[in-house]
């Protein structure tokens, strides 16, 4: 298929070179007027993933104009051997988590570092005591203590050794946490103790700073059941703040990524002062010992994603949180809790929302859909005001919003992302952080302009909150990419009769002779997730070989209020398909798109793997093309996934530790899958698969590959090793996507 006359290099160079944009990943203040600032990007070379960073100097403002003056230093490259850091609230410290390899053999080294500025203050060795540091957004520590001496992190627990009492304990099961925590069995909280070298301390000390010690957490009592703790953070010395996960009944460890409903809550853990405190034999590990260890979050939810936030002035310290429905959909509208450490007292600040009303929050609300956890640093605090407020993004329809939430007023909800004009309604938004006091950090983009990093200023007027955004960094883009972009026209299109439906539309430059561009259905998984108007490279570099991409938001998806997600629930493969559907057909009406051979695609990936299986086997006439990456294909083998619960609740059937598959479950659970609709299938299908995917069983894909083959059908299949459900390595992703536009152009040049 011949490329649009807007388009830069071919087929594959415009994916690597808009899929090589920087992307922002971290910011946060160093000063009121100074910003650092981490960007990731793909290295198609190297087929790595690669970090920078770079400072951002903020001009202040001596006179009323638009924009601000900034001034950055060049990115420099941050060390793959970091794999996590952090500075202190006083801005003092830093502390790194480092792995390093150890020669030839493939061993790593890890180390503990307390850096003051550019001087090494302490490091310690750990390669012994534990295992691989957690990174993720599930498990991952990583917080200083409020005096600035203690730090805690998260570390995979070293497995039994061939001295352990248990002569079994080496071959005994232990379940990991699924897809991408493969192997990731035994989270321990690790606490970080140093001693910097005095200014006095004797020269000619080689190590070059003081003493320093880690100790890994345990208990003094058991707790009642076995609960494996992260994303810890300090409340006091003596107090850290953790997520504790826990076990089903059958000894399962449900996958928590992208679920939102898993058996979690927050603990409170008072650590014993005895056990606090520099060891006198520095090669020695003992333990710090947590006296208590108390559940603050309602048992009857999943609680994640704790956030302390101390007020000096007052002398309080607050403690907030996520929570959601235990079981049922596996994300939904979320409810944000606090807990007074002082008064023990609980506060719902807001709670599940259905329906939008505008009445209840004075802006009109749709619900909290956050990320897993909220932003790092989220508090702010507007001069004279004594309140605390909480800066976060969340779910809006299409496009994710922020919204500015009263930390201590229930309900109170105010939008600081504005939608008044065409072009910032196809804004989508995403939280960095906060100075801890007026002004917010976000990066921002839409369907065809990349990220771009923002500040804003947030101001408590007569009228009420306000806050004006200013750009203060953007990607050095090529001028023939930027002409690419400028040259693609985005909607959001609402589906007639279909509410919440609505579907994300990018459309090429009209061809010179008119012709209608062919029409690729991009469906997004879940069910309960979303299609944003983010950038999204590639699908911007499949509209620039020239197709009209559509990627529909149908009943289920995240943003709407949770009416809609519970209405999908028992109506997978029917209610979505004709969501899904309707879209297509709306399109069609409207005269973006036509029927016909070679007119209309789907593409799609997991749920959205499932419903784009499902339209070619419903619908066969309509699709010339479909391709599918790591589908699921049928919905009655549920054994070999990290969520079993999953082929459950979301086609209507109560999960139990107990359920198990009957020969009626497994008959309704056919006929609700797009197995069911193989033979009836006509479009060439084009198979992505991760060998190592935890989420959908790889033979889920295999199936389908020999069932079409077996039928005579048109199918392809790729299979990628050490890759996952996301197919998201560097190389995995542009192989991917080279395929898929190999497959539709193909399709279009009537070649399959």
């Amino acid at each position: 298929m011949s490329m649009g006359p807007h388009s830069f290099g071919d087929a594959s160079g415009s994916y690597v070179e808009l899929a090589g944009i920087p992307v922002y990943t971290a910011a946060q203040f160093l000063t009121e007027n100074v910003v650092s600032v981490t960007s990731s990007t793909k290295d198609h070379t190297r087929n790595v993933k690669r970090f920078s960073s770079k400072t951002i100097f903020i001009q202040p403002k001596l006179e009323p104009k638009p924009g601000l003056d900034t001034l950055a230093s060049l990115p420099q490259d941050v060390s793959p051997d970091v794999q996590a850091s952090i500075i202190s609230p006083s801005g003092k410290l830093t502390a790194i988590l480092r792995e390093t390899s150890n020669g030839s053999n493939g061993a790593k080294n890890r180390y503990v570092e307390i850096w003051a500025r550019d001087k090494l203050e302490a490091s310690t060795d750990v390669s012994k005591l534990h295992g691989p540091f957690y990174t993720d957004d599930y498990f991952s520590s990583l917080s200083f203590s409020p005096s600035e001496t203690t730090l805690v992190y998260t570390a995979e627990a070293n497995a039994p050794e061939l001295a352990d009492p248990d002569p079994f304990a080496r071959f005994r099961y232990l379940p990991d946490f699924g897809e991408s925590l493969t192997g990731r069995k035994r989270p321990t909280l690790n606490v970080f103790q140093w001693q910097p070298r005095s200014a006095g301390s004797e020269m000619g000390n080689l190590k070059g700073n003081g003493r320093s010690t880690v100790k890994p957490l345990v208990f003094r009592e058991a707790i009642p059941t076995q609960v494996a703790f992260g994303q810890a953070v300090f409340a006091a010395d003596d107090r850290i703040i953790a997520t504790g996960y826990e076990l089903t009944e059958d000894g399962h460890r449900l996958g928590v990524k992208g679920c939102l409903n898993r058996p979690a809550g927050i603990w409170e853990l008072i650590l014993e002062p005895s056990s606090l405190g520099l060891s006198e034999d520095n090669d020695g590990f003992s333990n710090i010992t947590a006296s208590s260890a108390t559940r603050i979050s309602h048992p009857g939810r999943s609680s994640r994603s704790p956030r302390v936030y101390r007020d000096a002035a007052l002398d309080r310290v607050t403690v907030f949180w996520l929570s959601n429905e235990l079981g049922g959909p596996h994300a939904a509208c979320s409810s944000l809790h606090s807990f007074d450490m002082k008064t023990r007292q609980s506060t719902l600040l807001l709670d599940t929302v259905f329906e939008a009303k505008a009445q209840n929050f004075g802006d009109e609300f749709y619900g909290l859909y956050t990320d897993y956890g909220l932003p790092k640093c989220p508090f702010i605090r507007l001069g004279e005001d004594p309140r605390t407020y909480i800066v976060a993004h969340t779910a809006e329809g299409s496009r994710t919003t922020v919204v500015l939430i009263d930390a201590e007023r229930p309900r109170g909800v105010t939008h600081l992302s504005p939608a008044k004009t065409p072009e910032e309604s196809l804004r989508s938004w995403t939280v960095l952080g906060t100075d801890g006091e007026r002004k917010v950090l976000c990066s921002r983009s839409s369907p065809t302009v990349p990220n771009e990093l923002v500040i804003g200023e947030v101001a408590n007027k007569v009228d009420g909150l306000w806050i004006a955004w200013d750009v203060i960094d953007q990607p050095q883009i090529p001028e023939s990419v930027g002409e690419a972009l400028d040259s693609l026209k985005a909607s959001i299109v609402p589906i007639p009769d279909r509410f919440p439906t609505e579907t994300i539309l990018i459309q090429p430059p009209v061809s010179q002779d008119r012709v209608k561009q062919p029409l690729v259905t991009f469906i997004h998984g879940g069910p309960h997730g979303n299609s944003f108007t983010s950038f999204n490279p590639s699908i911007v570099a499949m509209v620039l070989q020239g197709y009209t991409l559509s990627l529909p938001n149908y009943t289920g998806s995240l943003g709407f209020g949770e009416t809609y997600v519970r209405k999908l629930v028992g109506q997978c493969g029917t209610l979505d398909v004709q969501d899904v559907m309707g879209s297509v057909h709306h399109l069609i009406k409207l005269g973006v798109a036509e029927e016909g051979p070679r007119k209309q695609f789907v593409w799609g990936g997991s749920h959205g793997g499932f419903l784009g299986a499902h339209v070619i086997g419903q619908y066969p006439d309509t699709f010339s093309a479909a391709v599918l990456r790591n589908p699921v294909i049928s919905c009655s083998q549920p054994a070999e996934t990290d969520i079993p619960d999953w082929y459950y609740w979301e086609f209507g059937i109560p999960f139990t530790s107990r359920t198990s598959i009957t020969p009626d479950l497994y008959d309704k659970l056919y006929r609700m899958s797009p197995i069911a609709h193989v033979d009836e299938v006509k479009a060439p299908v084009l198979l992505l698969i991760g060998k190592d995917d935890r989420r959908v069983a790889p033979t889920q894909g295999r199936s389908y590959y020999h069932a079409l083959k077996g039928r005579g059908k048109k199918v392809d299949m790729l299979e990628f090793p050490g890759e996952g459900h996301p197919l998201e390595g560097v190389e995995a992703a542009r192989v991917s996507w080279e395929a898929a536009a190999d497959w539709f152009g193909r399709a279009v040049a009537q070649a399959l």
